[in-house]
C-alpha cells in the first residue's frame, strides 16, 4: 500500500506478533494492539477456543486491556491496530470505546464491518465514528489467515492444539 505512515507499519507488525501467538494456540491468527501517544497500552489475540469465550476476539481483548491500563473506558486518544478487518461485534466495541482511529491489515469478505460485508461506520445514527485505514501489511496478515485455514481444511476442519 502506497503512502502508509511508518508508524502504522510499526504498530501493525506488533499486531502481527499477537496474531502469531494466536496461531501457536491453534486460534484463528488475528492480533490487535491499542496505541496511545506512541505507546502500546493494550494487546490481544484471538482466544475463543482457549478461554472458551465467543467474545474473546483480538480487538475486544486489546480494548479491555487498554481501558484497564488507562483506568477508564473512553479511549478517545487511542488507535486500534488489527490484522483483520473487524467484525460487527469488534467494530461495535471500538465505536463504544470511542477510539480515534482504526488501522487494519486485510479485508474480511465474510464478516468485515468496515465495508467488505457491512458498512457500520457509514450508518448516520452512530454517536461516534473515527478514521479508518485499511491494507497496512495486508499481504502478511492475509498469508497468516490463508495458511491457517488451509491447514485446518487438511485436518478435516478440526482445530488441533499447537496449530
Amino acid at each position: 500500500m502506497a503512502d502508509v505512515p511508518v508508524v502504522h507499519e510499526f504498530f501493525m507488525r506488533e499486531a502481527l506478533q499477537e496474531a502469531r501467538l494466536a496461531l501457536q494456540s491453534a486460534e484463528v491468527p488475528v492480533g490487535a494492539v491499542v496505541v496511545v501517544d506512541g505507546i502500546i497500552v493494550g494487546r490481544g489475540h484471538n482466544q475463543r477456543q482457549i478461554l472458551p469465550d465467543p467474545t474473546a476476539h483480538a480487538e475486544v481483548l486489546a480494548l479491555r486491556q487498554a481501558a484497564q491500563h488507562l483506568g477508564h473506558w473512553q479511549l478517545t486518544a487511542a488507535t486500534l491496530y488489527v490484522t483483520l478487518e473487524p467484525c460487527i461485534m469488534c467494530l461495535g466495541a471500538a465505536v463504544l470505546s470511542r477510539i480515534r482511529c482504526l488501522v487494519f491489515g486485510c479485508k474480511d469478505p465474510k464478516a468485515g464491518a468496515c465495508g467488505s460485508q457491512f458498512d457500520i461506520l457509514g450508518m448516520r445514527r452512530l454517536n461516534h465514528t473515527f478514521a479508518v485505514v485499511g491494507g497496512v501489511c495486508e499481504d502478511e496478515a492475509s498469508a497468516l489467515l490463508i495458511g491457517f485455514f488451509q491447514a485446518l481444511r487438511r485436518r478435516g476442519g478440526r482445530v488441533v492444539e499447537g496449530g
